[in-house]
């Protein structure tokens, strides 16, 4: 007896419909892959002065005061030499005292105190520390008041 063959046929592997699964599949990774963040896109706080968000009660008012000789006294503490004609250290303590209370959200104050005999140009001098600054909160001291 003899046995028949069957004919076989080759199996043959489709290729298109396989094309498209890989492609189905790398279009799903694709979206639903996280991104990966840039190293400049990482926001990074530097310290520095950081604005408050409540009021903080912290003494707002300078006080400076002007003696006859020029001398300029910022809260019972001298500042710049008499013959100073731009006092830097003035005007460079008034910034960061400017920066600070507005840190505080709270307005800077300055309270002039000169002296009756004090040169005109001397308090000229301190309004325009206080102009440099950027405080418009500036009065000027009753020294009648003071001395009852």
């Amino acid at each position: 007896m003899r046995l028949r063959r069957k004919d076989t046929q080759a199996v043959e592997m489709q290729m298109g419909p396989m094309i498209d699964m890989v492609f189905l599949l790398l279009v799903f990774f694709m979206v639903s892959a996280k991104p990966i963040k840039q190293e400049s896109d990482v926001n990074i706080g530097l310290p520095g002065t950081v604005a408050q968000e409540e009021v903080l009660d912290i003494p707002d008012e300078q006080r400076i005061k002007i003696d006859a000789s020029g001398q300029v006294i910022l809260n019972d503490q001298p500042i710049d030499s008499p013959q100073s004609p731009d006092l830097p250290n003035l005007t460079a303590t008034l910034k960061r005292f400017k920066e600070s209370a507005d840190a505080n959200k709270s307005e800077a104050l300055v309270t002039i105190d000169a002296d009756d005999q004090a040169n005109h140009q001397r308090i000229v001098t301190v309004l325009n520390a206080c102009a440099v600054a950027k405080i418009t909160g500036v009065t000027f001291a009753d020294s009648a008041a003071e001395e009852e």
